[in-house]
């Protein structure tokens, strides 16, 4: 491995996200040598490198896992790893891993129910979640109030929001009668409570908010909320390629997908067996 930026370095193995490493980096979490790292610090095969005291073991590219699963994430479930206030997150479903950890590929609100991808894979979650690889997210929305064509029209042409101009690239009808609409919506960004937010612009608001795409990877109609499903090496390739990236080799440590569904649904978890013996 010739000298790289710490933080890529980092993710690839497996332990976050860049930005989630350049956080840990500036935050005095990160050692190198001896030293504590900084932001631009680049590094070898050679680096001796702890996270929280702890050793951390370097990977090259030709060793990593490069691991991807869908979950169906229900309504109030965070996206962090904890919380102060106690609430479930989205990591407490998921697969043990060794050696590893599961990374977000990007962030669901608190009441925002849908897909949600995880991979080993640092590099590749920052890849997918960058700007600049133009991947679009496809949500389902229920939205209450009245919906005119010119409304619809000025969201696809852009809207100046608090942080810069947002716009749907499509909307479609999902039907619907009354006050209540459903409509599937596009967007290129994950900018937090974007979707929402452009509605709202528009004086409307989404009362009902799925993720149901994220580029070319769409969620199983057999997932249920809560539950989880790991893609096959010829889906893991596929999002590779939507990220711009070679997919790893083959490595025979890497746990073989089953492609089956795992998890308990989320309406069902915590009941109680009332039936009688």
């Amino acid at each position: 491995m010739s000298d790289e930026k710490l933080q890529k370095v980092l993710a690839r193995a497996g332990l976050g996200s860049r930005r989630e490493m350049e956080r840990a980096i500036a935050d005095g979490r990160i050692t190198v040598n001896g030293k504590p790292a900084s932001l631009g610090d680049r590094v070898d095969s050679d680096a001796r490198i702890t996270l929280d005291g702890r050793p951390i073991k370097l990977t090259t590219p030709d060793s990593v896992r490069g691991r991807v699963l869908i979950y169906n994430k229900p309504d109030n479930e965070i996206c962090s790893r904890k919380d102060p206030e106690g609430r479930r997150s989205v990591f407490d479903s998921l697969p043990r891993t060794r050696g590893e950890r599961w990374i977000s590929v990007g962030r669901l609100d608190f009441t925002t129910s849908g897909l949600l991808l995880f991979t080993t894979d640092g590099e590749l979650a920052n890849k997918l979640m960058h700007p600049s690889s133009v991947i679009e997210r496809e949500y389902l929305c229920r939205v209450m109030g009245q919906i005119t064509e010119d409304r619809l029209q000025a969201m696809i042409d852009g809207v100046m929001l608090d942080d810069g101009v947002a716009r749907f690239t499509d909307i479609v009808d999902g039907g619907g009668e009354g006050i209540n609409h459903w409509f599937y919506v596009v967007i290129m960004e994950g900018r937090n409570r974007e979707v929402r937010r452009l509605w709202e612009s528009q004086g409307l608001q989404v009362n009902r908010l799925k993720r149901v795409r994220y580029g070319n990877t769409f969620l199983p109609p057999k997932l249920k909320a809560g539950q989880w499903m790991e893609l096959p090496v010829d889906e893991v390739t596929k999002v590779y390629e939507m990220a711009g990236m070679a997919a790893p080799g083959k490595n025979k440590s890497v746990p073989k997908p089953d492609g089956k569904v795992h998890g308990k649904p989320a309406r069902n978890r915590g009941r109680r067996n009332t039936r009688k013996a």
